[in-house]
């Protein structure tokens, strides 16, 4: 894969006009970087998103953005059940992509549209903006440095109150609806990011009418002893702090642990605060800039293995709970 000049913006190729693209495109002024094109379904709907971001182009076609020699990267932000195919079209292009999460709707997708970007020489990442919150990158190091001691426990918890409405995107299951794949990923990755790969997993949970998971409890169990409770939801809001306990200590991550302000750390020396302020996609769209400029296949901030690895628990919990979508054939 070839470096970008660093004196040149990385040119952002957007597939998708919804909301969380927008976000995106507002943060886009991080680093050197710039919204060149936009594609949508609906081409009057891109034009309006381009004109509202700056962005010189926009099509009605996401095959136009794909394949414009101008474009250094492609931001797949469709809904879950089109992020794989759009991701292969891009990476057969020769495209670096940062593809939205959940990356795919499964463990098996996901390999697929890696292995087909390892196999081309091309960036990929999944698009886990917390990841990349300092706040949390600390977090991280002050816990490898031993300073809460042994991780024993880690609770997080993601859920939104959504009344029913079979036609909206989280209860559709045509469109990759449910709790787990668009909340439950988050308390995952965080869980996984301070306690590692669990021995063990275990899963409660309802459905909702259209047989999307509504509600989902997540025990995860390590040999050491220590465990984690995550939890996600579509049918009530919780308060969104996560806390991570050990032997000699915890943080709690506050007050929403995907793009937290503070850090409260609890040892025997006392209660400290590290703050910070809420980032949002910058550090993400930072990161992303600085692999395409030093040539990386993939951010060490979200490997490709943590990606699949976490795919492959919610399959397994999605197995537990019998909810399976009409796109995984």
């Amino acid at each position: 894969m070839s470096h970008i000049p660093a004196d040149r913006p990385i040119r952002w190729g957007f597939l998708g006009a919804g909301s969380i693209a927008a976000s995106m495109a507002a943060d886009l002024h991080h680093g050197n970087n710039t919204l060149y094109a936009v594609a949508a379904r609906d081409a009057d709907r891109a034009a309006a998103f381009a004109a509202r971001f700056g962005a010189s182009h926009s099509h009605g076609s996401y095959r136009a953005v794909i394949e414009d020699p101008d474009v250094d990267i492609l931001y797949v932000a469709t809904t879950h059940p089109f992020h794989r195919e759009q991701a292969l079209m891009a990476i057969d292009a020769g495209k670096p992509v940062l593809v939205e999460k959940p990356l795919a709707l499964n463990a098996t997708h996901a390999r697929e549209v890696l292995t087909a970007a390892r196999n081309k020489g091309v960036f990929a990442m999944e698009a886990v903006w917390m990841r990349a919150n300092p706040l949390i990158v600390k977090a991280q190091e002050m816990v490898a440095g031993g300073l809460i001691g042994d991780v024993v426990a880690v609770h997080a918890d993601f859920s939104i109150g959504l009344d029913f409405d079979p036609g909206h995107r989280l209860y559709d299951l045509s469109n990759g609806g449910g709790a787990l794949l668009d909340l439950g990923v988050y308390p995952m990755h965080f869980a996984w990011l301070f306690a590692g790969r669990p021995d063990t997993q275990q899963v409660l949970g309802t459905l909702s009418p259209t047989g999307s998971d509504a509600t989902v409890a997540v025990q995860w169990g390590y040999a050491s002893g220590a465990t984690a409770q995550l939890r996600c939801a579509t049918t009530a809001q919780t308060p969104g702090r996560a806390t991570i306990a050990g032997t000699a200590g915890s943080i709690s991550v506050e007050p929403w642990f995907l793009n937290p302000e503070r850090l409260v750390i609890s040892t025997s020396k006392g209660e400290s605060r590290v703050t910070g302020e809420g980032t949002a996609y910058g550090p993400q769209i930072q990161e992303v800039e600085r692999c395409l400029r030093a040539g990386l296949l993939q951010s060490p901030l979200a490997p490709h293995a943590d990606t699949i690895a976490i795919l492959e628990l919610i399959d397994q919990a999605r197995a537990d709970l019998g909810v399976r979508y009409p796109a995984e054939g």
